[in-house]
């Protein structure tokens, strides 16, 4: 295995007085290039991650220091160091103190099930992982036996109950017959495992489990076993171990529980402006107060309302070939579809609220954006379509409005699509059923405005993709699809 190294907090103070005398900023291209290496390896080297032992002593070299051991950190590992790798958690890790607090205490206490949920990038998965790093000393810190996880983010997952149960059971070492590995002898030995051990599981992309119809409405598992297993471990009289869920639709059977006491929703908003200014800083982006980059990063920023894995797509573009660094590169390249967004925004507050021939195109700025972020977004519209087409036309034809409006103008633009399509009236039991949908699954935002009247309003990221297909809907009216 090839011998890494990681720099000392006392060694990259030293690193940077030998960058600094050569006038080079901490990412500069000569420097990575000089020590024939790659950006993310000097990002890596310059937050004290292990790298390769020849990048390291050439990252030294290049600035001038020849005795590079006195830069290795030599202590010797921490009990975090044999921690599992992530999927969303990292060192760029900013923020949300307040509610990791709030949420490692409910854990702590009488809370056994937390369900994080929220529209897809938001940073549910990362929240959910960083409460793992908060509660290790719960389960001291034995990440091997005591956490278990199942990630449902993959159409080709296994979701069925049983085999997520029996994979669990075998890797904490228990032996499983064939005759055993029935539903209900799973879920009886898993629960009481459950019950008796200090246990951390993570649970990713519910979403994928559920299942319903438009009569009855969405939200109930395609596996009854796995709501089984929710209320048995909700219901007992006691339970050693936690859960932490990630969804980005609720599900209504287990919301809908008696047992409220015992479990907890939180949804998950994005960044607020002084954590999106962290998460530039800790990536080597120059947001300083003298900073010409910092006032065009605050804009893209309020542009996509915090969302975090934007953002890191953003940083890893603005950092990447051809701009390396650029900020007023990438703007020069992108920020008039970012201009165009603040226009529209700007003419909502002063009155102009109806926005029918916008095109915003946040969804699609760039293309990693394209490739990261809009396959994610299309899928969520996608299973709308398919699974709640009155929920899909509403939140398409609600698009026409910049900011909040009353719930009746919403509804009354579903009513207008729904008798152009099917030619007869929409019930109200019908318009309900459907803005409940996009509630449940987070693709309203409910708000207060200032005249204490309730009003319904979109992330911006859900509106630039629902005006493309409302436009899309437009077309195939046109065209008598």
């Amino acid at each position: 295995m090839a011998v890494t190294l990681k720099a000392s907090k006392q060694g990259l103070e030293i690193v940077d007085q030998a960058r600094k005398k050569k006038g080079w900023t901490a990412t500069a291209a000569v420097w990575y290039q000089d020590a024939n290496t790659t950006q993310a390896t000097l990002k890596r080297f310059r937050r004290g991650l292990p790298i390769q032992q020849d990048a390291f002593i050439e990252i030294c070299q290049a600035v001038g220091i020849e005795n590079w051991q006195e830069i290795v950190d030599d202590s010797p590992p921490s009990q975090t160091d044999s921690r599992p790798e992530f999927f969303a958690y990292d060192e760029a890790w900013v923020g949300r103190e307040q509610l990791v607090t709030e949420l490692n205490q409910k854990l702590r206490g009488r809370c056994r099930l937390l369900l994080l949920v929220g529209i897809t990038g938001i940073g549910k998965t990362a929240l959910a992982e960083r409460l793992a790093v908060e509660l290790q000393d719960w389960f001291q810190g034995d990440w091997k036996n005591n956490l278990r996880r199942a990630n449902f983010d993959y159409q080709d997952k296994t979701t069925d109950f049983a085999s997520v149960a029996a994979r669990w059971l075998e890797e904490w070492g228990e032996r499983l017959s064939a005759e055993e590995k029935q539903p209900e002898l799973l879920l009886s030995r898993l629960v009481k495992h459950l019950h008796k051990n200090q246990v951390l599981v993570l649970i990713d992309s519910l979403e994928r489990l559920l299942t319903g119809n438009e009569e009855e409405g969405w939200g109930d598992f395609a596996d009854e076993w796995w709501i089984k297993f929710f209320l048995s471990l909700l219901s007992a009289e006691s339970c050693q171990s936690r859960l932490i869920v990630t969804s980005q639709d609720l599900p209504v059977q287990l919301v809908d529980s008696r047992y409220s006491n015992f479990w907890h929703r939180q949804i998950v908003y994005g960044l607020d402006e002084s954590e999106q200014v962290a998460l530039f800083e800790t990536t080597e982006l120059d947001v300083s107060e003298e900073s010409a980059d910092k006032p065009l990063l605050v804009r893209i920023g309020k542009a996509y309302k915090g969302n975090p894995l934007v953002f890191r797509v953003i940083i890893q573009e603005i950092n990447s070939e051809p701009f390396f660094g650029n900020v007023q590169a990438y703007w020069e390249d992108c920020g008039d579809k970012i201009e165009e967004v603040e226009k529209a925004l700007a003419e909502a507050e002063a009155g102009k609220n109806l926005g029918e021939q916008d095109n915003w195109k946040l969804h699609t700025l760039t293309k990693e954006l394209r490739i990261q972020v809009n396959k994610r977004l299309e899928a969520a519209f996608d299973r709308l379509k398919r699974d709640v087409f009155d929920a899909y036309i509403l939140v398409c034809a609600a698009s026409v409005y910049r900011s909040p409006e009353k719930e009746a103008y919403w509804l009354k633009h579903l009513v207008q699509w729904l008798k152009r399509l099917e030619n007869q009236e929409c019930s109200e039991e019908r318009q309900e059923k459907a803005l409940e949908e996009l509630s449940n699954r987070f693709l309203v935002e409910e708000s207060i405005n200032h005249n204490n009247r309730r009003v319904l309003g979109q992330h911006n990221l859900i509106r630039s993709v629902a005006i493309a297909h409302r436009r899309r809907l437009l077309e195939s009216f046109k065209n008598g699809v």
